[in-house]
Order: structure tokens, then C-alpha cells, then sequence
């Protein structure tokens, strides 16, 4: 029996797709759901500006904010049509690898399902299982569903 699920979410329109089935899934079962969304910082250390690393990270920070908050507004409305009830989740901000992170996030919160897009925002990777979906479905010692 199913009783957390982790949504690893970047806003995109396969986390959107990701979230609905969570909520669905989260609805059936009574699992609580948890939604993450890292921030790459390996982008960051790159780049040798100081004034650059510090904008890019406020404005990751902001995007991550606005992915997670994306999904607890589709929660809140999908209650108050009475589509879901009583559904509990939390949201976390984690920085670094985004595959280290989901799977980091897997063991310390007991989480028993991942449910993830097919692939986020990078362009190249529209096409085929993103890199990071491919590690966490290969390395999870857990159920882990892609949605398309």
C-alpha cells in the first residue's frame, strides 16, 4: 500500500501531467504526497561571475518557488470542486543534482512511489527519457511511474 508519494516538479508541462495523476493517485489511495523541486546548483558553479551566479540563483529559487506553489494551487482547486479530499502534502526546496536530490529525498522521507515527468525543461531532452528521469527509474529501489 501505497502511503507517500514524492512528485519531483521544474514547472514544466510533464510535472503538470505528473501532478494530476499524483492527486488522482494520492486520492484513491490516501497517501500523502510530497513535492519537490530542486535547484541545480552544478549551472551555478560554473560560471565564473560572482554578480551572474548570484542572479541566476535568485532567479532559480523564484522558478522553484512558483513550480511548487503551481502544484498546490491545482491541489486546492481540485478539493474545492470535490475531486479530491483530504489530501496531505508538504513541499520541499532542495539544491543540488536534481537525480541525487529525488533519490536522497526517497530514503530520508520513507517515500513508498515516485511519480515524475518524462523530462523537464532542457530542450534535447524532449525527445527521449530525460537524464535525470532515467537515473532516479534506473538507481530507485522503489515503484517509479513516468508520465508522458
Amino acid at each position: 500500500m501505497t502511503k507517500k508519494i514524492l512528485l519531483p516538479t521544474d514547472g514544466s508541462k510533464n510535472a503538470e501531467r505528473a501532478g494530476e495523476y499524483v492527486i488522482s493517485l494520492a486520492d484513491i489511495s490516501g497517501a500523502d504526497i510530497i513535492v519537490l523541486n530542486v535547484i541545480d546548483t552544478n549551472y551555478l558553479d560554473a560560471l565564473p561571475q560572482p554578480d551572474l551566479r548570484k542572479s541566476l540563483d535568485i532567479e532559480l529559487r523564484a522558478d522553484g518557488q512558483k513550480a511548487v506553489e503551481k502544484f498546490q494551487k491545482k491541489l486546492e482547486e481540485s478539493q474545492c470542486n470535490g475531486v479530491c479530499k483530504n489530501i496531505n502534502f508538504k513541499t520541499l526546496i532542495k539544491e543540488g543534482k536534481p537525480a541525487d536530490a529525488i533519490l536522497k529525498t526517497i530514503d530520508e522521507e520513507g517515500v513508498d512511489q515516485v511519480v515524475m515527468g518524462k523530462s523537464g525543461k532542457h530542450g534535447l531532452e524532449r525527445a527521449i527519457l530525460g537524464r535525470t528521469t532515467d537515473r532516479v527509474v534506473r538507481d530507485a529501489n522503489i515503484p517509479v511511474n513516468v508520465i508522458t
